[in-house]
């Protein structure tokens, strides 16, 4: 099982508007087709930057096979939508993880 992260760092004035836009938007789409699973929206509490909020979106996928069709298919719409909702004011960084059991 792998974990698909991707970390947000938003201005604090885009806060709300990004928190809404993840759960009204992002996460229905991202998972419409079944690749992303599990999706897990967190509050980042360590390494707070005065003005600023960062949140982490979690999901579970089988292979990173599914996750490239998934970046392919989905992820590189919703990336786009990212960049012109919210410009420079929002950035993410992605990681992919491995479940170690």
């Amino acid at each position: 099982m792998l974990i698909y992260n991707t970390t947000y760092h938003a201005e604090a004035s885009e806060e709300r508007h990004l928190l809404v836009w993840l759960k009204e938007c992002y996460i229905p789409q991202a998972t419409h087709d079944g690749k992303l699973k599990q999706p897990r929206l967190m509050r980042i509490l360590s390494h707070r930057e005065e003005g600023s909020a960062c949140f982490s979106l979690q999901f579970e996928v089988e292979s990173s096979a599914q996750l490239h069709a998934w970046h392919r298919d989905c992820g590189v719409k919703l990336h786009e939508e990212l960049l012109k909702i919210f410009g420079n004011k929002v950035v993410g960084f992605p990681t992919l993880m491995e479940v170690l059991e």
